[in-house]
């Protein structure tokens, strides 16, 4: 199942600068294995915004929110998500 997920992130001002690098440095590496994985399929940056939107391939809607809550900037973040599927004037056979 195909999901877009726009992430919004507001880290508190006041937050801990160390503690902030910490969760931004175990985002990044939990963001890069899930797209090895193959399960966070598109990541782009929102300009102009500590934002953005992904596409995700996971097996379920339950999947998906358990993926999410794992982030850890998820306690930080404003999350819209919308399921997606094949249009049938796409041109392309995978949706990759």
């Amino acid at each position: 199942m195909l999901f877009h997920v726009k992430m919004t992130v507001n880290l508190p001002v006041d937050m801990n600068p160390e503690r902030a690098a910490q969760l931004k440095a175990d985002e990044k590496a939990l963001a890069q294995r899930l797209q090895a994985e193959g399960k966070w399929r598109h990541l782009w940056r929102i300009a102009g915004l500590y934002a953005n939107y992904s596409v995700f391939d996971v097996d379920s809607v339950q999947e998906l929110h358990d993926t999410l809550m794992q982030l850890p900037l998820y306690p930080y973040m404003a999350i819209e998500v919308d399921a997606m599927c094949r249009h049938p004037s796409s041109i392309h056979e995978d949706d990759r």
